[in-house]
């Protein structure tokens, strides 16, 4: 029964995300750029209520931009709870744009990409970042650039934290975790590292009890006169922190 469970989940998540790839090729064009943001983030609300998902929002998201967000990174998971909280554009590494379905949803929710084997692409990723915050954008990042466990904190990267502070944004610290929405304990089906793939992580999402993407949001810290190694230092006490009073 379990498994007929996710099955019959996995349908109805597939059959969401082909609307929202229809939605994008059809309607979008005509759309206003907030219109959307709305879009998605109705899309994302949505899919994680399919994926028997519960969005906690703890702290007060953005309402306007310029702000560049980071958070832990856990999981796939995570940029669709984001969604969910907010409509942000997020950096995300190159060969995402390429994949079937979820590459025109990514580009249709206004993604950033990166070549995180070019360390020089850095640079160009912080002028277009530095470009849209200067217009008012919400931009997220991760900066352990890759997942870990959920548990850990891996040491942030600094570079990207050079497009705040070159536009004058403030920078919003977040975290993000996953539980057991019964019990309220870290959850590790959505994890995605090792030899995790995405369909084995969303398989474990689909087959798990109910769950919580819980989300807790920081203050905004002004970026004048940052050094990025020392910011990236205490942004990262900053996620842990939050981290820690998700529980």
């Amino acid at each position: 029964m379990q498994s007929l469970s996710a099955f019959i989940k996995l349908l109805r998540a597939l059959a969401h995300a082909h609307a929202g790839w229809w939605i994008i090729r059809t309607r979008f064009p005509k759309l206003s750029q907030a219109e959307r943001e709305q879009q998605v983030q109705a899309w994302a609300q949505k899919m994680l209520v399919l994926l028997g998902i519960r969005l906690v929002v703890q702290g007060t998201p953005p309402e306007q931009g310029p702000v560049l967000m980071v958070s832990n990174h856990v999981s796939w998971l995570d940029i669709l709870t984001i969604h969910a909280a907010r409509h942000v554009r997020f950096v995300s590494k190159a060969n995402v744009q390429h994949w079937p379905l979820i590459g025109t949803l990514s580009n249709g929710a206004g993604s950033l990409y990166i070549e995180r084997e070019r360390r020089r692409d850095a640079l160009r990723v912080v002028h277009h970042m530095t470009e849209a915050l200067g217009k008012g954008d919400v931009i997220a990042v991760f900066p352990e650039g890759t997942t870990g466990d959920g548990n850990v904190l891996l040491p942030f990267h600094a570079n990207l934290l050079q497009a705040a502070i070159s536009s004058g944004a403030p920078i919003q610290p977040m975290a993000l975790r996953f539980a057991d929405a019964a019990s309220g304990a870290t959850s590790m089906a959505p994890r995605y590292i090792g030899a995790d793939n995405l369909w084995i992580s969303l398989w474990r999402v689909l087959k798990a009890p109910p769950l919580l993407a819980i989300m807790r949001f920081g203050e905004p810290q002004a970026s004048w006169g940052r050094d990025r190694r020392a910011w990236a230092l205490s942004l990262h006490a900053d996620v842990q922190a939050l981290w820690k009073q998700t529980f």
